[in-house]
């Protein structure tokens, strides 16, 4: 990344904070809203759900993997990014197109979930859990291609603030007032009511506007990749030569286009980085919930202490995290994220070894870790936005999204296992350490200045 990009110099506090009146700024709270509400429902407060029901906790662990769909999403996401639907891509344009039908498949997975028993088995809820995940992971490629197209590249911080903002209301909605209702009337009307908020993502994809570059992707055809790699293949039918160059430039030009622009050795290194970054707060997800409850923690109490107090804290940390990463820079903000999230789940496996640990210690040790996430996730997505190009902008930024969960999704699944074996003070002890490896990767990047002047203009 440039400097300019990636390691700006601070910038005066009034002027990071004027980012945040910009037109745009309140679609993307509410978009940013729609694309928080599904996760939890498919992960923590599933968790609580399962564990209340009795069932085993490497059972919830495994469960965990219903939402690889989120890491899969590159598989698709040239799909998402280059292909118009009849009628509606002309009324409300590609990515608006594109949200407003996963919304409507969100709806119809909680929906069905709210239908679901865990004591008649849970495969059913598994694969309502993974058609969820497949529409929340679509709806995310085309609200992130939005924001990215929506913004100049210097606003981009201010954009992943305000969808942090959004999605931490969303994470709120979906776990405190999940819980809470689900405690006072049971579990079916919880995910029923979610249901309905699903409203929220709908009514603003109708009334939002559609940014400018989405109509003015490069065609396939007119990349010189494309251009070379048809006049090798003049001897091919039509029909395939066609099919052949919307893959090409659809799936393979992103890729090649962000190996191109930084180097083999810096592109694989910054990959390497991606995916081990989030480690701990993958591997640790899942086991939050169970945590609260086999500790003796009511549904209510877990509402009230640790998702209202603790996620309304990370409202006030997206806030921070968006002027500092405007004031100080993406690197130092990413720096910063890696440390706090090591010393909240350090502090989470402290809280485990207390023999009766009180609702002040979960509050605070719950406020820190929301305030921590914020950071961490703000400042990635700000950087993961900041190595796109104008024309891959869904392909590259799902490829990069779906990296960065990858490893850590693959560890979450394992995570009831792991507590089974070592229990709760080790296994948070165990998902702080996975933070180091991205640590000492950045670390090594920014000391050798290889982030500096690596990367063009998006869209150059």
């Amino acid at each position: 990344m440039s400097a300019e990009r990636a390691d700006s110099p601070p910038r005066a506090w009034h002027d990071a904070l004027l980012v945040y009146f910009r037109p745009r700024m309140l679609t993307m709270v509410l978009l940013g809203f729609s694309a928080g509400l599904p996760f939890y429902l498919v992960f923590q407060t599933l968790s609580a759900w399962l564990r209340q029901s009795h069932i085993d906790r490497a059972t919830i662990g495994m469960m965990a993997w219903a939402g690889l769909a989120y890491t899969l999403k590159f598989i698709w996401s040239p799909v998402v990014d280059r292909l118009p639907l009849p009628s509606l891509s002309g009324l409300l344009g590609r990515r608006r197109t594109w949200m407003l039908l996963a919304q409507c498949g969100i709806a119809a997975g909680l929906f069905n979930l709210s239908l679901s028993d865990p004591a008649a088995g849970v495969m059913r809820m598994a694969l309502w859990a993974v058609f969820l995940a497949f529409c929340a992971a679509t709806q995310d490629i085309a609200i992130d291609a939005w924001r990215i197209e929506s913004a100049a590249v210097e606003q981009q911080g201010a954009m992943a603030a305000a969808y942090q903002i959004g999605y931490r209301c969303a994470l709120i909605t979906a776990s405190a007032g999940a819980f809470v209702i689900a405690d006072r009337y049971g579990w079916h009307a919880s995910y029923a009511t979610m249901t309905a908020l699903v409203s929220v993502g709908v009514i603003t994809t109708l009334l939002a506007r559609e940014p400018a570059a989405s109509g003015h992707t490069t065609a396939p055809v007119a990349e010189q990749r494309v251009v070379d790699w048809l006049a090798r293949r003049a001897h091919w039918p039509p029909a395939l030569r066609e099919a052949g160059t919307w893959f090409f430039g659809a799936v393979v030009c992103p890729m090649t286009d962000f190996f191109t622009r930084y180097g083999t050795a810096l592109a694989v290194v910054t990959l390497m980085f991606m995916g081990s970054y989030r480690l701990t707060e993958f591997a640790a997800g899942s086991m939050y919930n169970p945590f609260y409850i086999d500790r003796g923690f009511t549904l209510t109490q877990i509402a009230t202490v640790v998702k209202l107090y603790g996620l309304a804290m990370s409202l006030l940390g997206v806030v921070l995290a968006g002027i500092v990463v405007a004031r100080f820079g993406l690197l130092r903000s990413l720096i910063a994220g890696s440390v706090m999230i090591m010393l909240s789940n350090l502090a989470f496996s402290a809280l485990a070894r207390v023999d009766a640990p009180t609702l002040l210690g979960l509050g605070l040790v719950n406020a820190f870790d929301n305030l921590a996430q914020a950071m961490h996730g703000t400042a990635l997505i700000a950087f993961l936005s900041s190595l796109t190009t104008a024309r891959y902008t869904a392909t590259q930024y799902a490829l990069f999204s779906s990296l960065y969960a990858l490893p850590g999704k693959y560890l979450e699944g394992f995570s009831g296992k792991i507590v089974e074996g070592v229990g709760y003070p080790n296994f948070f002890t165990y998902t702080a350490a996975l933070s180091i490896p991205a640590l000492l990767l950045l670390v090594y990047l920014v000391r050798r200045g290889q982030l500096k002047g690596a990367s063009p203009p998006r869209g150059a």
